[in-house]
């Protein structure tokens, strides 16, 4: 029968899993040139990249509905999908 002392490799491993979910947070995740992508739409944090603004601006355009002309989200799922079309529009390289 083990003691309850036997838990402590478990909390180092809850602190890894912490200092490296914060890793991920922070490190900028790499996005294709806006030119190369083909779908229809891209999520949140793609949108954002290429628009110089926070995911969280986005989610907020989305929520009050006050998102620049023609770049009006879709769900999809349940998630954001924004118009790869509407992206270049609004950058002016469409």
């Amino acid at each position: 029968m083990q003691s309850m002392t036997t838990r402590q490799p478990h909390a180092l491993h809850a602190s890894a899993h912490s200092a490296d979910t914060r890793r991920a947070v922070t490190e900028p995740q790499q996005f294709p040139p806006l030119e190369l992508v083909n779908r229809p739409t891209v999520p949140t944090e793609q949108a954002a990249h290429y628009l110089l603004r926070r995911p969280q601006t986005l989610r907020g355009w989305a929520s009050a509905e006050t998102f620049p002309d023609g770049l009006r989200p879709v769900r999809i799922n349940g998630r954001l999908g924004w118009p790869v079309a509407g992206i270049r529009a609004v950058l002016g390289v469409a």
